[in-house]
């Protein structure tokens, strides 16, 4: 498949991506998961896209498609200095089950958290911009000279999530979500026949699984995503929303 015109170049402005969604998403319905992942990296965005991944409870059946494509496609983890060592050690365990050649793993920058995170405590006054300063900048730098990225969104992961089609846009790049219509037995039932590791908190109550200070387990029957943010009306980092607090968006 040919570049599509109305992604050809990343000087297009916002309503070209949503162009180049749209008709991606017309023209790839129906496509498996390999496919839109394969036909992302080799035909689309060659060279021009990223996985971006926690490294987190659902993350390996994503990364385990993604090297089954090439494992050399960049793979960017953003370690905001607030995660589990459980999840740094799980994220050392796939990248050498899988063979993933080019895991980059991104930080703050020591700067803005001095000027506004000194004392590491932001999350309990002002969660949005601790994301904001941990996971949205870092993640601006990490993307930068990239057309498109892939995510591990699912539909049934929370009500904001429920209609996300498979191809948006994301100011001016592509955002990928191959998984997005895969359900929760799914999922599971890819990892045990692919023997993938499991990350080591999901056995103990934390089916989504973020940064310490905001991730609690989650009882039986809660949403998935129930334990994330517990007690405020904060549902998402700011990575996967159109607008961040600055304005600026991802």
């Amino acid at each position: 498949m040919a570049p599509l015109d109305a992604l050809a170049s990343l000087d297009a402005p916002s309503a070209g991506a949503r162009e180049g969604a749209d008709e991606l998403n017309a023209r790839l319905a129906g496509a498996s998961t390999e496919a839109i992942i394969a036909t992302a990296a080799r035909d689309l965005f060659p060279g021009r896209v990223a996985l971006v991944s926690s490294f987190g409870a659902e993350s390996a059946v994503l990364l385990h498609l993604l090297a089954s494509v090439d494992r050399t496609i960049p793979v960017v983890f953003l370690d905001t200095g607030k995660l589990f060592p459980e999840t740094l050690a799980y994220r050392d365990t796939l990248v050498s089950a899988l063979g993933l050649a080019d895991v980059r793993s991104v930080k703050p920058d020591p700067a803005r958290l001095a000027l506004k995170d000194q004392h590491g405590a932001l999350w309990m006054t002002n969660p949005d911009l601790c994301c904001h300063l941990r996971k949205t900048e870092p993640l601006q730098r990490a993307l930068s000279g990239f057309d498109a990225w892939f995510t591990g969104r699912k539909r049934f992961q929370s009500a904001t999530r429920a209609a996300l089609p498979v191809f948006e846009a994301d100011g001016e790049r592509i955002k990928i979500n191959p998984l997005i219509g895969w359900s929760a037995d799914y999922l599971k039932a890819y990892a045990v026949r692919h023997a993938l590791p499991e990350h080591p908190l999901v056995s103990r109550g934390y089916p989504s699984i973020g940064c310490v200070p905001c991730t609690t387990m989650v009882a039986p029957g809660e949403d998935a995503r129930a334990g994330r943010w517990r007690g405020s009306d904060k549902i998402e980092c700011g990575i996967h929303t159109d607008l961040e607090i600055d304005g600026s968006g991802i």
